[in-house]
This record gives C-alpha cells, structure tokens and sequence, in this order.
C-alpha cells in the first residue's frame, strides 16, 4: 500500500531561488521517493513523499527478510519514483540533484535505489548524491523545523541505537550506542517471543496500554552508567524468563510483560540521554545553542513511542533544554530525508561520482574509536 505525507516544512519564499532534489530510500522494507526544496536561506520543503511499505510480504516471517526486500525493490522503485515527481508537479529535467541512499542497510535493497539513482543522474545530466541514512535522520529536524547547529541526536530504530552530536552537514560525533541489539530490534523481539506479530514497536505499545508495569520486576541495563551507551539484549532475555515462568501465558500475562518491558525501556532511554544531554550542555553552552538551552532531536521509528516520548518532554524539561521530534512519517525510512540530506549537502557542493559504492556498514561518524559491541563495530551502524 502506498502511503503519501502531507507536504511539510516552509512555505515558499517566492524572492528565494529553490534547488529540488529527488530523494531516494530502498536501505530496508520501505520503497520510497521524495522531491524536496531548499531555498538560499536554508529553509526547506516537501513537494511529494511516497513511501511504499512492504510490511505484508515480512509479516509471515515475524522480520525483514532480505532477499524479498531485494525483489520488492526491484518491483516497485520505478512506479514509486514516477509518482514522486507525479504528486510533486514537475519532472525529472527540473531537478538540481538526484539522491540516494547507498547504507547501511541490506545490501541488495540499497544496491536497487543507487542504481536506480545513477541512472536517472546519468540520463537527466544531473549530479548524484550517495547519501548515509542515518544523515537522513540526523537532518531532518532541519527541515522540519529549521533547527540550527549544534544539537544532540537521539536516533532509535529497528537497526541503530545511537545518540550523535551534530555539529555541521557531515560532521557528526558518536557519543553512545547500544553494546548489543537496537531498540527497535529489541521491541520486535519481544513482540514475537509474546505472540504479538511484526512490526512488534507498535504491537508492544498497544499491549501495554492495558498492562500493569509493576506486575513484573524487569532489569534496566546499563542504568546510571558515566557512559551513556546502551544495552537490551539481558533485558530480552529477562523478558523471555519471566514470561516462561508464567506460561502459559493469557492476555493479562503479555499486557503486563509488555507494559514492564516498556517502561524499563523508557528508564533506560530518559538515564541514558539524561546524561548525554548534560554533557552536550555543558560542551556547547557558548555556543549557538546556548542562549536558548540544548536542543534534542529524536528521529527513527521508535520514536513514535508515546511512553518513551513523554519520558523524554520531562526530561528535557526539567532540564532547561527543548525537543524536537519529527512527524512520524519523517521518523520512519522515508524518502524525504534523503532528498533533504542530498540538498544540504549540493548546497555546500558536496557530489558523488557514478563509483558511489554501496555499503551495508557505513558509520555516520567513521572517525570515532571503536569499542568492543555490536553498536559500535557490527553492520548496523
């Protein structure tokens, strides 16, 4: 099913000349392809997002299975493309740019959109832009509501774990990431070990709205650590132990796991980024961000949690600091991010050649010294 955003950001400045960029997104199960506009000024908007999602075709198997991903890609990237330019009122020819993602994520679904997008570039004499995904993320808020530089990112997804310090278009510094397992990874987990289905995030949400999270005494990995890495994999295993003690297992059993599982999650997450926020204040307080107090942003999938959220607005609440989180379809893999990551970065002259690899690991911060965990050394980042 093709879902379509409701165009977002700026209104035009009709004084202001606009680059459009067509933006490219096929890392994991969604097929997406968006048309934005970023003026001189910096200022940016949606004329289409067309995002394709294959969550049907992965619900039989309880996850993301990549070769099908491959295929679907495959399948749809050319009609979701058309409708793109289609919904955005304007054709290949009036495009500055043509972006893409080129990782991480599953290679063969990469693979599809870059060289989809080199043809394009190569058939319209248009420049290339290989975008990092996770940049996608980290840029949005500058879209959506013009956030200046420096700001700290929360970026919590099925695949990456992370909080990053953004200081410029390409210039990021990692300063926590999970040890293990992703946070979404983590929900979609335990959604499967409850029964509950795929996409498990939002199927662990709506259990846990009826639970009881005291019911059941769950850890909370990594809690008040000095580093603000992260860490789930115990936690699953907790959940896992506790729901075989209880088996078998009724419907008041999983609502009240789920609700555990949840709000030991948002402990984890508000103590995590707790102490990543005062270390960012701290670093940046004469800085842009400054008079006005640090600025969080949140992107990917999981954060559309509510509970997580609300952790969250209290958090940078009692500390002085302000939120930003995205609309849930530009939280999620989406087209739009890349388009926009591609105009910030033509509009400091930023191309790729049409040898742009594709990469299945590819660190938004590949300077930062690696330590022993998943987070930090395996494909996921």
């Amino acid at each position: 099913m093709i879902l379509q955003s409701t165009p977002a950001g700026h209104p035009p400045d009709p004084a202001a000349a606009e680059t459009l960029v067509l933006g490219l997104e096929t890392s994991c199960d969604e097929t997406a392809a968006a048309v934005v506009a970023r003026d001189a000024a910096g200022r940016g908007r949606i004329l289409s997002n067309v995002v394709l999602s294959q969550i049907e075709a992965h619900a039989a198997f309880g996850g993301v299975v990549p070769e099908v991903a491959a295929r679907a890609h495959v399948e749809a990237i050319d009609g979701v493309v058309r409708a793109a330019l289609a919904e955005a009122g304007v054709g290949l020819a009036a495009m500055d740019a043509v972006a893409a993602t080129a990782g991480p994520g599953l290679i063969g679904g990469v693979l599809v959109g870059l060289t989809t997008a080199k043809a394009l570039a190569f058939a319209s004499g248009k420049p290339l832009i290989a975008v990092n995904h996770l940049e996608g993320h980290a840029l949005t808020a500058r879209l959506t509501d013009g956030a200046a530089f420096p700001y700290l990112l929360l970026l919590v997804s099925g695949g990456h774990t992370q909080i990053v310090r953004v200081d410029g278009v390409g210039r990021y510094r990692r300063i926590g990431t999970t040890i293990d397992d992703a946070l979404g990874e983590a929900f979609d987990k335990t959604a499967k070990l409850l029964g509950l289905g795929y996409p498990g995030g939002p199927a662990v949400e709506r259990a846990a709205a009826a639970g009881d999270p005291a019911r059941f005494a769950l850890p909370r990995p990594m809690f008040g650590r000095k580093e603000p890495d992260f860490s789930f994999s115990g936690l699953k295993t907790a959940v896992r132990l506790e729901a075989q003690a209880a088996a078998p297992l009724g419907p008041t059993d999983v609502a009240d796991l789920c609700a555990a599982f949840q709000a030991a999650v948002a402990d984890v997450v508000a103590d995590r980024v707790g102490r990543a926020l005062a270390a960012f204040w701290a670093d940046t307080a004469g800085e842009t961000a400054g008079p006005t107090g640090p600025l969080l942003v949140v992107a990917g999938g999981v954060a559309a949690n509510r509970a997580i959220a609300a952790r969250l607005r209290t958090l940078v609440a009692a500390a002085g600091a302000r939120l930003i989180v995205p609309p849930p379809v530009l939280c999620t893999d989406n087209g739009a991010m890349i388009a926009w990551a591609g105009a910030e970065r033509l509009a400091l002259g930023l191309v790729d050649g049409l040898d742009a690899p594709a990469r299945a690991r590819w660190p938004l911060d590949g300077d930062t010294a690696p330590v022993v965990g998943h987070g930090r050394l395996g494909a996921k980042v």
